[in-house]
């Protein structure tokens, strides 16, 4: 029996298996692909602390992994299929073997919603962002588009405002979804330009973005626009399927925890982008793994 398993090796993971490590306790990490999560899709990571000139999200999330092994993190890559909490036993099914533990750490994120139009996959870090805290400096001076219409993509928009000389707001319907207050400072924008009842078709460029074809959705027409960027808030999706039936969760799918991280189920705790909280940002990843980890070696003692 393992003292904590983490499943997820992102930020979140990574952080909590360092505290956990550096607190004594016997601690395997479970990921299915590659440690560092979504920031190894970021071409440059610019927000953290401690990289004056930013650092690449690949390189961030090496270093990560580097350190917690260093300490002593146990790192074994295979995929989660199901688990079984109780406060008195705690068992995850992998692909290879059952695993019981008497903590767990849920860190397995969430995933962006994707518009699956042509060229989106092609251009993703080279023109398509799904994040504007982290990317938006990159397009100072620059021609974007945010497609979407809830309270994310307009405090997208208004983010972007402050370094794009030139802010599209993409919406499929007639009507933003976010709230009133939004909208009003939209509406009062000189730089935001809506563009309702429409959707983005295609993403156009070579080596970068250099456009959208947009149509729209009352009358099929289609027309160009010429643009640097693409800022894709339609939503995320939490990786929460294998979790549902064992822990509370939203009607998103996020995990609820308390200020502790621990979820309904004593013992089992959530951070990162899986739980609900009002910002998925890699800081806070790190401090919810932090926080997790080191309340389940304090329980751990006693």
């Amino acid at each position: 029996m393992k003292e904590i398993v983490i499943i997820g090796g992102g930020p979140a993971g990574l952080t909590a298996g360092i505290y956990a490590v550096r607190g004594g306790a016997d601690t395997l990490l479970l990921e299915e692909a590659f440690p560092g999560g979504q920031i190894v899709n970021t071409t440059m990571v610019e927000n953290y602390p401690g990289f004056p000139d930013g650092i690449d999200g690949i390189g961030l999330g090496n270093a990560m992994q580097k350190q917690a092994e260093k300490l002593g993190l146990s790192i074994v890559y295979d995929t989660v299929t199901g688990v079984e909490f109780t406060p008195e036993r705690k068992l995850i099914h992998t692909t290879g073997e059952t695993i019981e533990a008497k903590k767990v750490i849920i860190a397995t994120g969430s995933s962006p919603r994707k518009l699956a139009v042509e060229g989106e996959e092609k251009f993703t870090g080279c023109g398509i962002s799904y994040c504007a805290v982290c990317d938006a400096a990159f397009y100072r001076n620059a021609v974007v588009a945010v497609a979407g219409g809830g309270d994310t993509a307009l405090t997208d928009a208004l983010h972007l405002t402050r370094f794009a000389k030139k802010v599209y707001l993409i919406h499929r319907r007639d009507k933003y979804r976010a709230g009133e207050a939004l909208q009003k400072r939209i509406a009062h924008s000189d730089i935001i330009e809506p563009i309702l009842n429409s959707k983005v078709v295609e993403v156009l460029g070579t080596d970068k973005v250099t456009g959208v074809v947009v149509e729209n959705t009352l009358t099929s027409e289609q027309k160009t626009l010429e643009l640097d960027g693409v800022f894709v808030a339609v939503g995320t999706q939490p990786r929460s399927q294998v979790f549902a039936d064992e822990v509370k969760c939203t009607d998103e799918g996020y995990i609820e925890t308390d200020a502790h991280m621990m979820t309904s189920v004593d013992g089992v705790y959530a951070v990162g982008d899986i739980r609900n909280t009002v910002l998925r940002q890699v800081i806070t990843a790190a401090a919810d793994g932090a926080i997790a980890a080191t309340h389940a070696v304090e329980m751990l003692m006693g």
